[in-house]
């Protein structure tokens, strides 16, 4: 019996510290709530040094070019696995509203140059900043702005394709209503409307493809990685997502669209970056590259650099 009520007051001792400690942490929490708000507060009071007043996760110096014309500025980019050295100091900056081109056959760097700036692998060597916001320090910054379309499929195939895009735009936390009218758009025009309803199981590789770039865009990303975005598609579903893809360009969005199809960069592209065994090799619009190599097409171009053409191993 003595045990019996040792063990209740030891209970109700233990019950009384959590609950004051429940109501420390209340208070910590009402605290910080509060100092955000005076934080914006005093943003609003001073026009024009609002900038200058931020938050703990946004520090000036994690903040480049925030006023620039450049989305992405990459510098001296390297990226090595064991001896083999994927990407060989690569040195760009693609201007905020571009739609630009990484060319090349496979296996010359363009998708783990994406992966680098989009947080999946990490730089062996050099720097790269997406947005405004360095990819060593500020991912989740950067992945708030950015959509992806990755070369390999990423859908969920026991879900219907209009379920797919629902998923990722929930984890967004869209609004429902803008969720609906935005995927209702996007099936639209990629041609997925009558297959939207669909399990993905029965799409075929070109409609995974479409499904990932609707995906990609859902949430109204301030820019875009397009990584092969039509591989698998016949030439009639490759021209309607040419046409999708160029329509992007009327919302000020900047697109990185990596390819090895010639047409499709000359068709696309403001810019191209020629890219071979990790590095850039040729730079320009289409035309500009084309003028200067004396040259009908990117392929002459490509082969009048390297001697090879750029399908040889695709």
């Amino acid at each position: 019996m003595e045990d019996n009520e040792k063990m209740l007051k030891l209970i109700d001792g233990l019950n009384k510290d959590l609950s004051s400690k429940n109501n420390e942490i209340v208070g910590y929490l009402e605290k910080i709530e509060a100092l955000e708000q005076e934080i914006k507060r005093l943003q609003k009071l001073i026009p024009g040094e609002a900038s200058k007043i931020r938050t703990k996760r946004e520090k000036p110096e994690d903040i480049f070019d925030p006023d620039g014309a450049s989305a992405i500025i990459i510098k001296d980019l390297v990226k090595q696995f064991d001896d083999v050295t994927a990407v060989n100091g690569i040195n760009l900056e693609i201007k905020k509203g571009e739609l630009f081109g990484l060319l090349g056959p496979n296996g010359a760097g363009k998708t783990t140059t994406i992966n680098m700036l989009v947080g999946l692998l990490n730089p062996t060597e050099g720097s790269a900043v997406v947005g405004g916001y360095d990819v060593k320090k500020d991912l989740n910054r950067i992945k708030e702005m950015i959509g992806v379309c990755p070369q390999e499929a990423s859908v969920f195939k026991f879900l219907k394709g209009r379920e797919n895009v629902e998923l990722f735009g929930n984890l967004f936390e869209m609004d429902k209503q803008v969720l609906k009218e935005r995927a209702d758009r996007f099936f639209e025009a990629s041609g997925l409307k009558e297959a939207s309803n669909r399990k993905a199981k029965g799409y075929s590789g070109g409609m995974v493809r479409q499904l990932n770039l609707i995906i990609a865009l859902i949430n109204d990303p301030k820019i875009v990685f397009l990584d092969e975005p039509t591989v698998g598609m016949d030439p009639r579903a490759r021209r309607k997502t040419w046409n999708f893809i160029g329509d992007l360009k009327q919302d000020d969005k900047t697109i990185i669209l990596t390819t090895h199809y010639i047409e499709e960069a000359e068709a696309l592209c403001d810019r191209v970056g020629i890219i071979d065994y990790g590095e850039l090799i040729a730079l320009g619009s289409p035309k500009e590259l084309m003028k200067k190599h004396d040259a009908t097409n990117l392929e002459e171009v490509f082969m009048k650099i390297t001697g090879r053409r750029i399908m040889e191993g695709v």
